[in-house]
């Protein structure tokens, strides 16, 4: 989706039809740079993007329902209709797209109606020729950019770091899911489930009574995973609700002065008790894998001991003896001839003495078995003590990490009734509501493992019945056929998941590493940001050797947030070119709008993110104020704008400031006084000599 124009009519601070904005989209000038004073109209032009497209406002546009241009409402009369749209061109996938989203308000006596929404849709060919597509124009954009997506790609720069919120996580989740294709795969998944079912519903009408009983069984088990499967969904709901009041929570008790130091320790506590736990779980999984790579040795003592008792007994027969080899002592005797050169003949006094070492020699075959062996069987026990070497250490790390997690926990405990019992009722009301969400999600997570360990019970018997199912004598033809294709349906189902998951997996892992890449290129501290299985991003450090979530500050994670988007877009570019049979053609190619990215973040990581953002992203358009673009900022994205914009805003107040940028040599408008008692904004073209 390489989007080409925006026009506006009487949209928010826009009076009447703006001239039509022409965007950047090459390779090299890939980026359009829209200059603007704060309530100029940045804001209401990066929703003019997400409303035209999705319907759909980012969480700082304030009156939604005062779309229509104050003055153009103002100067209509009675009964008269205003309108009011957006229109966006763009192109994909070889053909050109023309949206117009359009609503009118009708003014009364005393005030205005506003009427519904109306989205039109024209899209042209290689030919040129426009028309009206049979599909809805909200399916065809939610199949080149799902409205579920748009929020990572029309995004408010200065609430940017809302994406690192816990909250979040669930929606991070399937947004890559999507750029992934893995919802077709979720899809086909669900159709072969539902075939499956009607394929079982056939063979209970032509099966016999024994496979109509275990179909019904397996019916009865299915539905019933299915209820868990729902109820596990609105837990981690519920959980995710929790964990976000308990985070407010402990961020109004910390706000209050009596309780601030206590809190900032139990806040220290817990990162150190979250930091032991992940220690301890990664002890005990090396515990595990010294354990099942190693802990063979120890069983296999007196297989060893036995072995050198056989070894020794041979050496005592004589079975075992250094020197001539019985395979030696053949090949003079075959020659007819000894080393000395006297020749042996059959019956000779040499041949005789010759074949008598024939029975004292050794064969070399068994000598070399012999030492390869023991070489083998003295390394066997060299690793049982190596193994109970490291058993011990991971044991005592273990040992040592409960300990530290108890202190941890007992002083924690101490906190919390402290705060239980102080003098001050907010502060211990706000303690006693700490006390309730953690129980609450203590309960809830019992129930969530309860509830896993029932859906692992029942797949288990799901499992049984399936091949209780399959080996029944099927007599008929019919009931042979419906069984095979039950079969094969479920194989399908198997192999499609078994790829879906180590799809999210693969995807999952290069994402977080080029996350880090160019969390690392931007940001100057050592933390190193983390994306669990759940999509949840954290930052951590491990500045003492083990890992240790922090407390980013909004301009972390304002930093992590345009890290995630930029490595999302490099990746998903990346991936879609290797396997464009998993994806939507030619969706390797996605615009960023980006509204004052820079505001409250350092000269540094300014620097980094304006150098960075514009080679990852396919298209760029940045809404900046005068203070954000100068410096840094200009200096790094100068040489890659393409097109470039001022939105002067004229200003009602009697006594305004006028102020102006100079952009290529030339002073432009940024605050005029209004020629009448009405505010509103223009759009003017910058023309940069290159």
């Amino acid at each position: 989706m390489k989007l080409t124009s925006i026009k506006l009519c009487n949209f928010r601070s826009f009076y009447g039809k703006t001239p039509e904005i022409i965007l950047a989209g090459g390779d090299t000038f890939n980026t359009t740079i829209i200059h603007g004073n704060n309530g100029a109209g940045k804001t209401s032009l990066l929703n003019a993007f997400t409303w035209v497209l999705y319907d759909k406002f980012s969480a700082a546009f304030a009156s939604t329902e005062q779309l229509v241009n104050k003055r153009a409402i103002a100067e209509a009369k009675t009964g008269q209709s205003v309108e009011c749209w957006v229109e966006i061109t763009w192109e994909h996938e070889g053909k050109r797209y023309n949206v117009k989203r359009q609503c009118r308000v009708y003014k009364n006596k005393t005030d205005f109606d506003l009427s519904k929404t109306e989205l039109l849709m024209q899209v042209a060919g290689d030919d040129g020729r426009w028309y009206f597509p049979l599909q809805q124009p909200e399916e065809i954009i939610g199949q080149i950019l799902p409205a579920s997506l748009h929020q990572y790609f029309f995004f408010d720069g200065e609430r940017i770091e809302e994406i690192v919120r816990t909250d979040k996580k669930a929606e991070i989740a399937e947004a890559t899911k999507i750029f992934l294709g893995v919802e077709v795969i979720n899809r086909s998944i669900r159709h072969l489930g539902e075939a499956k079912r009607s394929l079982e519903n056939e063979l209970k009408s032509i099966g016999d009574s024994e496979i109509k009983q275990l179909l019904k069984e397996q019916e009865k088990i299915e539905q019933e995973i299915e209820r868990i499967a729902k109820r596990q969904t609105e837990i981690q709901q519920e959980l995710e609700y929790q964990q976000t009041f308990k985070k407010e929570t402990n961020n109004h008790l910390r706000e209050l002065s009596a309780a601030q130091e206590l809190q900032e320790r139990r806040q220290e506590l817990e990162n150190q008790k979250i930091a032991n736990q992940n220690a301890l779980r990664q002890t005990r999984e090396a515990l595990k894998k010294v354990i099942s790579s190693r802990g063979y040795t120890v069983l296999l003592s007196e297989a060893t001991a036995q072995f050198r008792e056989i070894i020794n007994e041979l050496k005592q027969r004589g079975k075992l003896t250094s020197g001539i080899s019985r395979e030696f002592v053949n090949d003079l005797l075959n020659s007819k001839r000894c080393i000395c050169g006297t020749e042996l003949q059959i019956g000779n006094h040499s041949h005789t003495n010759v074949e008598i070492w024939l029975n004292r020699a050794g064969s070399s075959a068994v000598e070399e078995t012999t030492i390869r062996m023991s070489a083998q069987v003295d390394e066997i026990d060299k690793q049982a003590i190596v193994f109970w070497e490291e058993v011990d250490k991971e044991q005592s790390r273990i040992n040592q990490l409960r300990q530290t997690i108890s202190q941890i926990e007992s002083e924690l405990d101490s906190i919390q009734e402290r705060l239980r019992k102080d003098a001050n009722e907010e502060i211990s009301s706000l303690q006693k509501r700490l006390d309730k969400i953690e129980g609450k999600i203590d309960e809830l997570n019992r129930e969530q493992g309860a509830n896993q360990q029932q859906i692992t019970h029942f797949t288990t018997e799901i499992d049984t019945l399936v091949k209780q199912i399959a080996k029944q004598k099927l007599n008929e033809e019919k009931q042979s056929l419906a069984q095979r294709r039950i079969n094969a349906t479920q194989d399908a189902i198997e192999r499609l998941t078994e790829v879906r998951n180590r799809q999210e997996k693969q995807f999952r892992l290069q994402l977080e590493k080029r996350v880090q890449e160019i969390f690392a290129e931007i940001s100057v501290t050592p933390y190193i940001p983390k994306i669990s299985d759940k999509y949840e991003l954290t930052l951590i450090e491990n500045t003492t050797g083990m890992e240790a979530p922090i407390a980013a500050s909004t301009g972390e994670n304002q930093i992590l947030s345009l890290s995630f988007i930029a490595s999302i877009i490099d990746k998903v570019r990346e991936w879609s070119e290797k396997r464009k049979m998993m994806m939507i053609p030619d969706s390797s190619t996605f615009p960023i709008v980006m509204d004052s990215p820079f505001g409250s973040l350092d000269e540094s990581s300014r620097r980094h993110i304006a150098r960075t953002i514009p080679q990852l992203a396919n298209q760029l358009i940045v809404l900046v104020t005068k203070t954000q673009w100068r410096g840094e900022v200009e200096a790094e994205i100068t040489d890659r704008i393409g097109r470039e914009y001022v939105l002067t805003y004229y200003s009602s107040k009697p006594d305004c400031e006028q102020d102006y940028i100079e952009l290529g040599g030339e002073r432009y408008p940024l605050v005029r006084q209004s020629p009448n008692e009405f505010e509103y904004t223009e759009i003017i073209q910058v023309e940069r000599g290159r």
